[in-house]
Formats: C-alpha cells, structure tokens, sequence
C-alpha cells in the first residue's frame, strides 16, 4: 500500500498530510441518515414522512421524486441493526481498498453509480408490485464485484455471524453472493414474492453489475463530463501534413535534489488522490521508487 511506502509517512519531508477520505464522508453520510431516520420515527412519528421522501418506492419515482433512487442507501431498517452494520463493514472494508486503486473522485463516482444502477434494477423488477427499498447494499455488492476483478485470488478473512473466521478468496465470495442472489431473484422477487432473505436481490445484481461493467470497460480510459473536455480536433481534411522533429528529451528529476523531488512527489501523489494508482506512468512510478530509496538511505 502507498500509505507503508517511507515517503508518505515522513513528516519531516514536508509533505502535506492527506484530507478527509471520501469514504469516510461516504460512512459518516450514512450514520448521520440513520441517525435521523430514527430521530423522525421514535421522537417525532414522523418516520412514514421520512421515508416517503428519502426512501425508494414505486409510487414515489412515479410521482417525480428521483432523487430517491440514490438517498435510499442513507436509510436502513430501523428494526434491525445487522442491516446497517454489515453494510457499513463492507463497504469500509472494500473500500479503504478501492479508494488508493480507483482514486477519491472515481471511487466516488463509482459507489454513486453502483445506487444508482441497483435502485433502477429494483424499481423496473418491482414496478407492478411496490414495495420500498432501504440500504446501501447496492454500493456494497458493486464495491465486491470490483474487489473480485481486481484481487480475485487474494485470502481474506472475515467473522461469519461476527463468531466464526472464515478464510475465502474474493472471486468465490462473489460467486456465492451473486448466486444466491440469481436465485432470489428468480425464484421470489420477479414472481412479486417476498424473499424468505428479506433482501432485495435486484438491486444486489445491479450493483454488481455496475462493478463488473466498471472493471470491464471504464477502469482504463480516460472519461470525464464532455463540458470539461478542452481539447479540439480538426476535421482529417483540414489538417496539415506532420511535420517530423526530433523529439524533445525527456524531463528527468534530479533525485539529489530535494526541492525537485519534492514538488516531483508531491505532484504525482495528487495525480494518485485524484486518478488513481493506476493511472502513473512507469517514469512516474520509477520517481516514487528512487524516493523511497533515497528517503530509506537518509
């Protein structure tokens, strides 16, 4: 993980210490909904009002309120305390591995995604029956869904039934999940059952399927709102033929000096808040690597 690498950790370099993670925004966001959730329930009676506004119905998308297809994952069943806390596990614990991979912004845009697909997948399953949908277990599927493209053989261990370790690897953990999943889809909720699970397995599969979709397609390129995009091209016809130049040298870091590896560090340590790990070049991972040694030998 970067956060072990030397020159994040030393403070005498004068680096700038790391802001509020956004997954710590993303956990406290949903804390603070169930928190007033049941403020509104058991203080004010007013929890039927609460989730008629916040939570994802039928009815309520029918009736314009969109918004509710991303604020259902800031509430969580009220009778049940299991429901939030394990999704606030996985989703702390997938993350805090996602975020350094992905990058603050694409992790976010991501979870926001992984809602979003799960809600729509619930409400056009659920559009003759009804229903209401609470839970942030979309997010927390997709968030599996792309720990298991990305680490689909790494070992973890987790508490089942918060008694009995349990070791498995992550692409088998997935297939339980989505199995299970398909299963109650098929068999319940497509057949306006209510599954024996008390899980809405549609919006289990769209946010797995937002995960794989990610992984798949998105992960590697270079996307961002087309009112950002800066760049022009010109039509193939109106173009002039290239002109063949030497190539300018490359721009290498003095790595013995420590004001240019410095700002050389701290620039590409913004590039990995911002972008992701994987969007480095091999020259800038070869500076990150000359600065660990050089920092190691100090």
């Amino acid at each position: 993980m970067l956060s072990d690498r030397p020159y994040m950790r030393d403070d005498s370099a004068g680096y700038r210490a790391p802001g509020t993670s956004v997954l710590t925004w993303i956990i406290v966001a949903i804390i603070a909904g169930f928190i007033l959730q049941n403020i509104f329930l058991r203080w004010f009676n007013a929890g039927p009002m609460f989730h008629h506004n916040l939570a994802l119905t039928v009815e309520g998308i029918q009736s314009g309120k969109v918004w509710t297809l991303l604020t259902y994952s800031l509430l969580h069943s009220p009778a049940n305390l299991l429901h939030i806390i394990g999704n606030l596990l996985a989703i702390y614990f997938l993350g805090r591995e996602l975020v350094g991979l992905l990058g603050e912004r694409r992790f976010l845009q991501f979870y926001l995604a992984a809602i979003l697909v799960g809600g729509v997948a619930w409400t056009a399953t659920n559009w003759g029956s009804g229903g209401i949908l609470l839970g942030a277990s979309a997010a927390a599927c997709g968030l599996l869904a792309v720990f298991a493209c990305f680490f689909p053989n790494r070992q973890i261990t987790f508490l089942l039934f918060f008694i009995l370790p349990v070791t498995v690897k992550p692409k088998h953990l997935a297939w339980v999940v989505l199995g299970l999943d398909v299963c109650g889809f098929v068999f319940y909720e497509i057949m306006g059952a209510v599954s024996p699970f008390g899980i809405a397995h549609s919006a289990h599969l769209g946010g797995m399927l937002a995960g794989w979709i990610y992984h798949r397609y998105f992960h590697d390129s270079q996307w961002s709102l087309p009112w950002r995009r800066t760049t022009m091209t010109l039509p193939r016809w109106a173009q002039k033929a290239k002109v063949t130049t030497n190539p300018a040298p490359r721009q290498t870091v003095n790595l013995g000096n420590p004001a240019d590896l410095r700002a050389e560090v701290d620039r590409i340590l913004d590039k990995i808040n911002s972008e992701g790990f994987g969007a480095l070049t091999a020259e800038e991972k070869r500076v990150l690597d000359g600065a660990r040694d050089h920092l190691s030998r100090r």
